[in-house]
Parts: structure tokens; C-alpha cells; sequence
């Protein structure tokens, strides 16, 4: 046994859990979404570790007990996809420890990950979504203007809920028509802003300006909360957090007749969806997403056997 190893052995779970996500947060770019779950989880983890097994090294781990912990989020009553969650940043984390010689293999790798039910989310139609966008006014909103740009926001450019969040004035590039978004992994990429979010965005900018100089404060945040909590604190930008974001889609698109399951990620879906059945092409969308697979893009933008029947049919020479 080696110095080194001895030295990793006395190492709680709980410091190796925090080198680990320094190492997300400083050289991966992790997202702060993606640092809360894995923290979350991977402290859990050890918590579970040290009750059960508080006089195991971290070399003598093996995949037995990381099936225990997970049958243990089970017994408290956690859904498939949440377990899947926390295992997939356990995996990380031991993956991590192995590369860097802390652990000869990694026994989370030999962990299968649950079965999870195979569904199509429901994306709502054309006809749906503009009902929604439309029509948002008092009764379902709170900052009619504001609410609407984030519906055209979502819906007409497609971007993730943390995009939006953290989209800033300076990052609307009114001159191209586009919008610069910081994606997962800090990926950039430019979405173009459509006639209607431009509209949506002047209208709401008009607002926001007034409100800030009556409160006497200013901020670079482009979407801001309702009250302006925050804005005078140092460092303060009075910044609309995603949840918030969540429960103004849900009230407005429940509020017009949608399903109560509605998020932002549905408007996202519904994007994708429908230029897909407008004839876009898939790898334009992929890069309109940000997504790194084209199998994603099929995900989100829900192909079924029966659409890649049709384009066969209609486009390969072999196929009439």
C-alpha cells in the first residue's frame, strides 16, 4: 500500500465530493442547475456512506454497496428518474475518482441504471401556442408585458428556462436580429429573435426602464422580478429565478386551456416540434437547440417511424 493510497483512504467522502465539484464548477463549466443536483446528491451519498459504512475506505467501495444506497432512495420513496439523477452523478464523481488514480476502477460503472418509461412529452399545437402568446393579458399575468416576452422568448427562439434567466440587455443584438445564449457547459450560440419576441421585448424594455428609474436603480439583468427584489443589495440584479419563470408559463397556459403539466421546457419542445412540421431541416434545428447529438434533436422534436416514413417516401429515388 502506498503513502498516497493511505492518505486517500482517511479522506472523508465528503472532501473528495467537494474536489469534485470544483472540478465541475472551474474546469467543466458545470451550470449552477447542474451544481446544485450534483452537490445534492453526491452529499447524500456520502451522508449514506458514513451511516452505513462508517469504517470503510474509500478503495474498498464496491458496487454492492452503491446498489444499497440506490436501493435506499427507493425505500424513500424516490420516482425511477430521480434515482436515475442521483446515480448518474455518483458515476460522475467515481468516474472522476478513477481517472485520477484516487480509486483503481470505478464500481459505479457496474451499477445499471433504472428502467425508465419510454413517452413522448405532449407538445401543444400551432394553433395552441398562439392562442397562449397572444392572448396574455391581466387575468393570468402579473407583469403583462414582461410575461409576454417570455412565452415569445421560449416558444419563438426555443431556449432553455436558464438561458432565458440568464440572458442579459447586453446580449440582444437588435442589429443582427439575434440573441446571444449561454448554453450548457457555457456553450454560446446565436438564436434568431423573431418579428413577434422583438416586439414582445421593446414593449417589456419600455417597462423595465421606467420601473428601474422610479426605483432609482439600474441592473444588466434583461428579465427582472416583479418587485425588484434585490436590485439595491451589492451585487444585486433583481433577476427572475427559473422557478418563478415555471409558475408564470404553467398559470398562463392553464389559464388558456392548456394541460396542467405545462413547463417552459414544453414551449421548447413545441419550437422544435413544430419546424419540424413546417420543414426545417433537423440539423438546423439541432444547432437552433444547442444540442451536441442529433439524437436529441429527434427526441425533442418527437420523430416518430411514421414521419421518417413519409420524408423517405416523398425524397429517396428508390422509394416510388
Amino acid at each position: 500500500m502506498t503513502a498516497e493510497t493511505t492518505v486517500e483512504q482517511a479522506t472523508p467522502l465528503s472532501t473528495l465530493a467537494s474536489d469534485f465539484l470544483r472540478v465541475l464548477a472551474n474546469e467543466r463549466g458545470a451550470s449552477a442547475h447542474t451544481m446544485r443536483a450534483y452537490r445534492r446528491e453526491l452529499s447524500g451519498f456520502a451522508e449514506w456512506m458514513a451511516d452505513q459504512y462508517s469504517d470503510l475506505d474509500l478503495v474498498a467501495i464496491e458496487h454492492t454497496h452503491i446498489r444499497a444506497w440506490l436501493g435506499s432512495l427507493y425505500d424513500r420513496g424516490l420516482s425511477k428518474p430521480s434515482a436515475a439523477r442521483a446515480l448518474a452523478a455518483v458515476r460522475s464523481w467515481f468516474k472522476w475518482l478513477a481517472r485520477s488514480g484516487r480509486i483503481e476502477k470505478n464500481p459505479a460503472s457496474l451499477v445499471s441504471t433504472p428502467k425508465l418509461p419510454k413517452h413522448l412529452p405532449r407538445v401543444p399545437s400551432i394553433e395552441q401556442m398562439n392562442r397562449v402568446v397572444d392572448s396574455v393579458d391581466d387575468s393570468a399575468a402579473t407583469w403583462p408585458a414582461r410575461d409576454r416576452a417570455i412565452l415569445e422568448l421560449l416558444y419563438g427562439c426555443g431556449i432553455r428556462n436558464a438561458e432565458l434567466t440568464g440572458l442579459n440587455l447586453e446580449d440582444i443584438h437588435w442589429a443582427n436580429e439575434a440573441i446571444l445564449v449561454r448554453g450548457k457547459g457555457q456553450k454560446q450560440r446565436y438564436v434568431p429573435l423573431g418579428d413577434a419576441a422583438a416586439q414582445a421585448l421593446r414593449v417589456y424594455l419600455g417597462e423595465r426602464s421606467a420601473r428601474l428609474t422610479a426605483a432609482g436603480a439600474s441592473t444588466r439583468a434583461l428579465l427582472l422580478n416583479l418587485r425588484l427584489r434585490g436590485v439595491k443589495a451589492p451585487g444585486g440584479e433583481a433577476r427572475l429565478t427559473t422557478r418563478s419563470v415555471g409558475r408564470i408559463v404553467k398559470r398562463i397556459a392553464i389559464e388558456h386551456g392548456m394541460a396542467s403539466d405545462v413547463h417552459p421546457h414544453t414551449l421548447r419542445h413545441a419550437f422544435g416540434t413544430h419546424l419540424l412540421e413546417e420543414g426545417a431541416d433537423l440539423r438546423a434545428i439541432q444547432e437552433l437547440l444547442g444540442h451536441e447529438r442529433l439524437s436529441t434533436t429527434q427526441r425533442y422534436t418527437q420523430m416518430t417511424v411514421t414521419q421518417l416514413t413519409e420524408v423517405y417516401d416523398r425524397t429517396h429515388p428508390r422509394a416510388r
